[in-house]
């Protein structure tokens, strides 16, 4: 059985390249998509992405850029020559930075597509309340979706509980959902949670699952029981 689907990404959340390189051999036939975040990245840099790109595989380098504007774009310059497909940027920026970012991607050939992180799926109402923000997660990713997209940003890091208001507002952006958690799976640290159908059902272009394939006892068993949850779900954009 042809087990490989494309919306998968797998979050290869290690310290060290060699645990993170370790599983994609184990995944070879489940997973195209790998997303490499800040603990990896500030332990390998670009080197990691390099040879993930060798090896076939395309890479959602989840940094969360967010810093003056200058700064950002010329993050986003030295980050686009390992070819990383996609690339986060963070929507609380503002729309100045957002603006240069998405001028510098789109100046440079075969650059990333950028993504806009809303509200962090760690955060809940109250969370977000202690930042200041009185409005619901909910109005919040909106919020900040509206600001981004009118920067000239076309994709967004959103949780399931917002992707089907997203893409009702979105409905040609690439929506990644982060969050995922088959049935069983523990929660951890996440607070706006769904099921890998259900949120592919809602509109998720992409899911992004961490720890229950990467804590698994056999990761690649994990990773076919969640392909398997997710097929019989229309692709969305």
């Amino acid at each position: 059985m042809e087990w490989m689907d494309s919306r998968l990404i797998v979050a290869l959340d290690y310290p060290a390249a060699a645990p993170a390189l370790d599983l994609t051999e184990r995944l070879h036939d489940v997973c195209s998509w790998y997303k490499v975040g800040l603990e990896l990245y500030l332990a390998e840099g670009n080197g990691i992405v390099h040879e993930l790109r060798q090896k076939g595989y395309k890479v959602f380098l989840d940094l969360k850029l967010h810093d003056i504007p200058n700064t950002v774009a010329r993050a986003v310059r030295s980050v686009a020559e390992t070819g990383a497909e996609m690339l986060t940027v963070h929507a609380a920026g503002g729309p100045a930075m957002l603006q240069a970012a998405a001028e510098a991607t789109a100046s440079i050939e075969h650059g990333p597509k950028l993504l806009a992180v809303t509200v962090l799926t760690s955060m809940d109402a109250a969370q977000l309340a202690a930042t200041g923000v009185s409005g619901s997660p909910a109005e919040q990713v909106l919020r900040l979706a509206e600001m981004a997209s009118g920067a000239g940003i076309e994709g967004f890091v959103t949780s399931a509980e917002e992707t089907a208001a997203m893409r009702q507002r979105f409905p040609r952006a690439a929506l990644v959902v982060p969050g995922i958690r088959p049935a069983g799976a523990a929660i951890g640290d996440q607070k706006r949670t769904a099921a890998p159908a259900a949120a592919l059902e809602a509109g998720a272009s992409f899911l992004v699952v961490g720890r229950p394939i990467t804590q698994a006892a056999d990761p690649a068993v994990a990773a076919r029981e969640i392909v398997e949850e997710m097929r019989g779900v229309a692709h969305a954009v």
